[in-house]
């Protein structure tokens, strides 16, 4: 049989629920971007990603009638010669958004860019 006859063969076999999807991410709940900021820093591919928890979530969703959870991305843009700092992109992004005057909803995104070290504290340089 050959390889690519195999690997036909093997997905027949596995059933479609248990086929990762590229999309799929795990997801940690958070109250804030700091944790997922530390994590990325942390991070081998310098990424990290969450779902927005707590009141102010809630209240957010509720006001624009949103589809879905608030979702953060953080990624690094580039590293530091200071050990643990880094320029992070930190993404904060909705589904189905109703925003006043709107005629549909939709996907709603904010970026912001932040010098960031695993003190909590901007680099000392940025070199």
């Amino acid at each position: 049989m050959k390889p690519t006859t195999l690997i036909h063969v093997a997905l027949l076999l596995i059933p479609l629920a248990q086929l990762a999807r590229a999309d799929d991410i795990v997801r940690t709940p958070v109250p804030d971007p700091r944790p997922l900021m530390l994590a990325a820093l942390q991070a081998s591919d310098g990424q990290a990603h969450g779902v927005l928890t707590g009141e102010i979530a809630q209240a957010i969703t509720q006001h624009f009638n949103a589809s879905s959870p608030i979702y953060i991305d953080v990624a690094t843009e580039h590293r530091y010669a200071q050990s643990g700092c880094a320029r992070l992109n930190v993404r904060f992004w909705q589904d189905g958004v109703t925003l006043p005057g709107a005629k549909a909803p939709r996907t709603q995104t904010i970026d912001f860019g932040i010098n960031y070290c695993l003190d909590g504290l901007p680099p000392r340089s940025l070199l």
